[in-house]
């Protein structure tokens, strides 16, 4: 639009950019959510839950995979904090390449938010894949499937959000059903250990605190998924190199993983290109539906990754995992209702008496007349 006034002493122009023009990167960016290089935004909300679903299914199926397969190599299951390194390097320069590809470039999260955030991503990863050393994959998903409730302990504490009771049943149904179809594969080969059961368990504890800490950063800054990547794996990677160089651990690790470079280092690049994929999908799941519906697609991806374990390789098989499967698609189903209560309203107990009350005075007056 162009307003314009001429007289013989004074030209006036005002200029008004229409929706098409670019008016900076910052305001443009401020709705725009990019995955892997792909603009989520111009979709609408439910293809953006199909295709980050099927992101984090894809990409954690595969990580969990060759997660299994590095650990089964022999003597190197002392060495799970040397892997996070190497994942976390390679993390690092994904988010960078990443970075490079987008408008603004700049970090709009503060420097001390992302010291927390990489204390607690080290604490998550660290942990996790060091725990694999003292317990088998099967007993670390009984205890990391119950991160729903956590979560849900850590919004209430830190981002001061209420809960309903379908969110809070939900939460109950799926950690109970992971559980439940978990015991078979633990009883079959239980490998309980003190040290493995201390570790996973603090990075229960760091995985319930990182999804609401990222969600409120994210939200409250308006960052994008790849400089999250870049600065908390970075920061996490001076941690733990760090911590490996002071306890001397870093020198076996690179011993060992040079006598094997492809089993190690190369299933190592795989691992975290799978794992890097995933976790940008899980960030877009973060900042788009919150930290409770991304660890309810990550819970019952675990669920997933027992059922195929079952397709693939020859285990015994009980309807146990029948009847813990239906109630995590229980614990699905009230999620995704707490979330649509407005769209999709079931008759309470009060409406299903009257309805009942009233078909039998209407069968009562029927007879009558």
């Amino acid at each position: 639009m162009d307003l314009k006034f001429n007289n013989s002493r004074k030209y006036i122009s005002i200029t008004v950019p229409s929706k098409t023009q670019t008016m900076s990167p910052h305001i443009k960016s401020i709705d725009d959510i990019v995955v892997l290089g792909t603009n989520l935004s111009k979709f609408n909300k439910l293809t953006q839950f199909f295709i980050c679903v099927a992101g984090v299914f894809v990409f954690y199926l595969i990580y969990g995979y060759l997660q299994e397969l590095i650990f089964s190599m022999e003597g190197f299951k002392s060495y799970g904090w040397y892997l996070t390194l190497v994942q976390f390097a390679f993390y690092s320069v994904f988010g960078l390449i990443e970075l490079q590809l987008i408008q603004d470039k700049r970090r709009r999260i503060p420097g001390k938010t992302y010291m927390i955030i990489a204390f607690l991503t080290v604490g998550t990863m660290g942990l996790s894949n060091t725990s694999l050393g003292y317990l088998n994959y099967p007993t670390q998903v009984i205890f990391k499937c119950c991160k729903l409730i956590p979560v849900m302990l850590g919004g209430v504490f830190i981002q001061g959000k209420r809960y309903n009771i379908a969110d809070v049943s939900a939460a109950i149904c799926m950690s109970l059903g992971l559980i439940w179809f978990t015991l078979a594969d633990s009883t079959v080969a239980p490998n309980f250990n003190l040290t493995g059961v201390v570790l996973i368990s603090l990075a229960l504890c760091a995985d319930a605190v990182i999804g609401n800490v990222q969600e409120k950063a994210m939200k409250l800054h308006n960052a994008s998924n790849s400089e999250m990547v870049l600065y908390s794996y970075s920061i996490g990677f001076v941690y733990i190199l760090l911590g490996l160089t002071c306890t001397s651990g870093l020198g076996p690790a690179v011993t060992f993983c040079a006598k094997n470079p492809i089993r190690t280092y190369g299933y190592a690049f795989l691992f975290s290109l799978t794992g890097y994929f995933g976790i940008s999908f899980v960030l877009a799941l973060i900042k788009i539906f919150g930290a409770l519906i991304a660890v309810t697609v990550t819970t019952g991806r675990k669920a997933m990754t027992i059922v195929l374990s079952f397709i693939f390789f020859a285990k015994p098989f009980t309807f146990q995992y029948v009847w813990s499967g239906l109630l995590v698609v229980l614990g699905i189903f009230l999620n995704v209702y707490s979330k649509n209560m407005d769209k999709i309203r079931l008759p309470s107990l009060y409406d299903l008496i009257n309805k009942s009350v009233e078909a039998r005075k209407s069968r009562t007056l029927a007879q009558t007349v």
